[in-house]
């Protein structure tokens, strides 16, 4: 197939077109750029054009109209995804979402939200119509969109008591466009959701979502210090297993990462503390209290409820997650990181043993992580990057010792998630979008059938750009 791009965009004039070069570019990328592997790669790729559609009408217009000319079509919402998710491999055309933001309705434990619709707004126009909050969100809140995190995500802040985006519940319905000759509306629920949740709009456009919702608290937001790194880790594993206390975040940071990288943290901590971020629900702090009480080695060193810092340190999830990297890329440029899943009942016995292998190279930052009613940790380790052939090495040795890696220096679905082929996904895609056009170059199933995990790595669009 050879894209007719021209006849493409002048057939969708009369929408929102974007019209400078520059716009275009930074509209095309999303945060590749954590991993210098994806940065070598990545860096050139750039859409033809851009649409931004402001109904779902306009998204089936989009999908026909790219559809009958041929044209690639990656969609967008933020751009705050690290893998690479919303980078147009192949060109064409990058369909963004920002316009379609409306929060639809919100009923008692659930809301039906447009794709577009900011993290902080959805839970700002939920909190003031019924007290109620997202259960979990990225640390991007305040930048990322709930389609993306859909698309792109996998958990976040909430994930110690909710699980991951993944589990049952966590997704009631979504509404998705296929990209035929004549574009389908389709709505998934139960079984159906794995077919495009975490796809990467690789096989359909998702149009309407529908999240449950919690009941929302003005959540006490916590540092605790340590001496050492194992009572830290203990003291967040126990904290979410204590079933009367209400969290939604428990984050452990090993020396010296809040010292070296956490700058509004570095007075309160000296090199060799170990920290441990956290949000409690309000009604949960005599029993923190008397959690923490209980437990010599903790130090609590800020709460919200009760700053006396002279400089506040902003809100606590911006610690977490994947800010933890950003935080740390702004002081040390050679900084990328892992994301690894230290699964029950072996996870502590793993984090030390990879914490003797590799510290200080690799340090510890991990998030609990509720699993099957399980309790373990999810780590987003901060690596020193020296050299791919060593990243590849580290990698290699944390699943050697039995520790699975998502790995964010892979671009795949399959690459980047748990190195096997989703039927589901690609049955879907080779129905939904039969020629190919969905966000291409990101489902190695779909242009390599034959692919499985012994060709991991070799995937021929992840050699470097000359």
């Amino acid at each position: 197939m050879k894209p007719n791009v021209a006849a493409a965009k002048e057939a969708l004039a009369h929408l929102d077109i974007e019209k400078s070069d520059s716009a275009i570019k930074a509209k095309s990328r999303d945060f590749f750029w954590y991993s210098p592997v994806l940065k070598t790669r990545l860096d050139h790729v750039t859409a033809d054009f851009v649409v931004a559609p402001r109904s779902e009408a306009e998204v089936i217009e989009v999908l026909k109209i790219c559809y009958a000319h041929d044209v690639p079509v990656t969609t967008r919402g933020a751009g705050t995804g690290n893998y690479g998710q919303a980078m147009p491999l192949e060109g064409g055309c990058v369909m963004h979402l920002h316009h379609m933001n409306a929060v639809k309705e919100v009923h008692p434990g659930r809301v039906i939200v447009e794709p577009g619709c900011l993290l902080k707004d959805l839970d700002a126009h939920c909190i003031a119509h019924s007290g109620q909050e997202i259960r979990m969100f990225s640390s991007t809140w305040a930048t990322a969109t709930i389609g993306g995190f859909i698309a792109g995500g996998s958990g976040g802040v909430g994930s110690c008591t909710w699980g991951s985006l993944r589990d049952l519940g966590n997704i009631i319905r979504l509404r998705v466009v296929t990209m035929e000759e004549e574009p389908r509306l389709l709505e998934f629920r139960g079984e159906e959701l794995a077919r495009v949740s975490h796809a990467y709009g690789t096989n359909g456009i998702i149009t309407e979502i529908e999240m449950p919702l919690a009941p929302a608290y003005d959540w006490v937001e916590l540092f605790v210090a340590f001496d050492d790194f194992t009572p830290a880790m203990e003291f967040a594993e126990e904290l979410a297993n204590e079933d009367g206390i209400l969290i939604k975040l428990a984050t452990v940071f090993e020396a010296p990462i809040a010292h070296e990288y956490f700058q509004r943290v570095k007075p309160h901590v000296e090199p060799g503390t170990h920290l441990v971020a956290l949000m409690v629900a309000p009604h949960s702090m005599d029993g923190f209290d008397t959690f923490t009480a209980r437990r010599p080695a903790s130090k609590v060193i800020y709460r919200s409820d009760d700053n006396d810092w002279d400089r506040s340190p902003g809100r606590i999830f911006e610690y977490g997650w994947n800010h933890t990297t950003l935080r740390a890329l702004k002081v040390d440029p050679s900084i990328t990181y892992l994301q690894v899943r230290y699964g029950f009942p072996q996870h502590k016995e793993l984090i030390e043993k990879m914490r003797a292998e590799f510290s200080p190279e690799v340090l510890q930052h991990l998030e609990v992580l509720r699993e099957n009613g399980k309790v373990m940790f999810a780590g987003l380790s901060l690596v020193k990057f020296t050299s791919e052939d060593r990243l590849d090495e580290i990698v290699r040795l944390h699943e050697d010792a039995g520790a699975m890696i998502f790995n964010p220096h892979r671009y795949t679905l399959e690459e980047g998630g748990r190195q096997t082929v989703d039927d589901r996904q690609l049955r879907f895609k080779q129905e939904a979008d039969p020629k190919g056009l969905l966000n291409p170059g990101k489902m190695i199933s779909w242009d390599d059938p034959e692919w499985d995990y012994a060709a991991m790595y070799a995937y021929p669009k992840l050699q470097a750009v000359e």
